[in-house]
């Protein structure tokens, strides 16, 4: 049993006293120490009178194996669609070692920056990558973090009118009977779940109509979550209208796909009634700031989606369009694009909470997201001793307003996975020759 005790500032995501921080014992936490009291019972003691104590982050939309092409020339200064176009080929050269190190990189860096859950969307399954989202469930499990893993798709090739080549695309048939396995495999249900397998056709723009419905179905039947990327860009609407004959809502109710079930990727272009109809269906939505902004995307309009009632939590993107995988400087980047939209009230608290409580909900999770009785010790620790920070007052706004980018205590069910600003066990330098000689060898092809 563990006292987080003393902390310099504490952010529960929920209004419960935590002054004098929290006990931790088999893995959860068990109390919380309202400010000027002790635990109720003997326990061993950190203190975190340096610290600035939150739940640990969660990111609710990833593509790990991106890591391999960040700030690569030739789509540096491109939109979503030539960026892609243009990416595609060389990600179809992907191979199992390649991921296995992309997906390394991708969880060490959340995880230092305080994120302890991950979603991914990983869609590319190439000749030789069959075995692709086992390769991501070993290296989250050797990483001691939690993920939702997606098992993605693209059925709509570039001969069909669709935008990935021929050679990244698989048949309906594979997809179903891999994404039948991999739930049966991997999918933990229930709290304190480590792996979870959702079902993920990766948009509206690469896949059929017949496949979206299909695994709608599958998902309903294992009670798994869905997710795709939608309404990320005017050319998707435009897509959606010239391919379906519909905007992209009614594309998504038509395969079955607007309900609680769902969490989407971006959800920028969405208008009053659409959003209205996001909210009653209580479909997600995460906004992934930084990756809008580069692929100058749009901005989602993320306070009127959750006051009509759409879960919203943010997500750092693929880290070939954000270029990072930093989840501190995604809930400061959705803090500041938010307050360009509605004006500079908009809370520090609330930014946080997008990345904590928020995306636990996207991703249909109760147990994490916030510092509570009975939920996962799931804990990040900052320090305020750098000198960005000198001269700050509130420790919880100082995170964000004086960009915090790197914690120095993370726990994941009660077990230590950064300590003092380090990942034990693992070699980072070693890691880096490794996934970098990678990167070259795959844009070299």
């Amino acid at each position: 049993m563990l006292w987080i005790k003393n902390p310099l500032g504490i952010f529960t995501a929920n209004n419960l006293d935590a002054g004098n921080g929290l006990v931790v014992d088999g893995g959860k936490i068990v109390e919380l120490v309202p400010s000027g009291s002790r635990p109720s019972m003997l326990c061993a003691e950190f203190d975190a009178s340096s610290h600035v104590v939150l739940p640990g982050l969660i990111n609710t939309h990833h593509h790990f194996y991106q890591t391999l092409t960040r700030a690569w020339g030739p789509v540096a200064n491109a939109p979503l669609f030539p960026w892609l176009q243009n990416l595609y080929p060389v990600w179809a050269r992907l191979t199992p070692r390649s991921l296995e190190l992309a997906v390394q990189v991708a969880l060490a860096e959340l995880l230092l920056s305080g994120c302890t859950t991950a979603a991914d969307h990983h869609y590319l399954f190439p000749d030789g990558m069959e075995d692709a989202i086992d390769v991501e469930v070993a290296a989250v499990r050797a990483m001691g973090m939690r993920a939702t893993l997606t098992r993605g798709s693209m059925t709509l090739g570039e001969d069909d009118g669709g935008l990935p080549p021929r050679t990244t695309v698989q048949s309906p048939e594979v997809i179903l009977a891999d994404s039948e396995r991999l739930i049966r495999a991997y999918h933990e249900a229930g709290d304190g779940a480590s792996v979870q397998i959702a079902l993920a056709p990766c948009s509206p723009f690469s896949v059929t109509k017949e496949i979206m419905a299909e695994s709608a179905v599958m998902a309903e039947r294992y009670d798994v979550r869905l997710h795709t990327h939608l309404a990320e860009t005017i050319d998707e609407e435009d897509f959606c209208r010239s391919m379906f004959g519909l905007r992209t809502v009614d594309y998504l109710e038509s395969v079955g796909w607007l309900g609680s079930r769902t969490w989407l990727g971006h959800g920028i272009h969405f208008n009053d009634e659409e959003i209205a109809r996001l909210g009653a269906a209580g479909t997600a939505v995460a906004h992934c700031p930084t990756s809008n902004m580069r692929l100058a995307s749009g901005t989602a309009r993320v306070l009127e989606l959750e006051d009509a009632g759409v879960p919203v939590g943010l997500g750092v993107d693929g880290s070939a369009s954000n270029d990072a995988s930093n989840m501190i400087l995604e809930a400061r980047q959705a803090l500041y694009l938010q307050r360009l939209r509605y004006g500079a009230s908009v809370p520090v608290e609330r930014a946080l909470a997008w990345a904590t409580r928020g995306s636990a909900g996207v991703l249909g999770r109760s147990d994490i997201g916030q510092l509570a009785p009975g939920m996962q010790a799931d804990v990040a620790l900052f320090k305020l001793d750098s000198l960005r920070f000198s001269g700050s007052h509130d420790p919880v706004a100082a995170l964000l307003l004086c960009g915090a980018d790197r914690a120095d205590r993370v726990m994941v069910g009660g077990r230590w996975r950064v300590v003092d600003g380090s990942i034990p066990d693992l070699d980072v330098a070693q890691l880096i020759a490794e996934h970098s000689a990678a990167a070259r060898k795959l844009v070299a092809g």
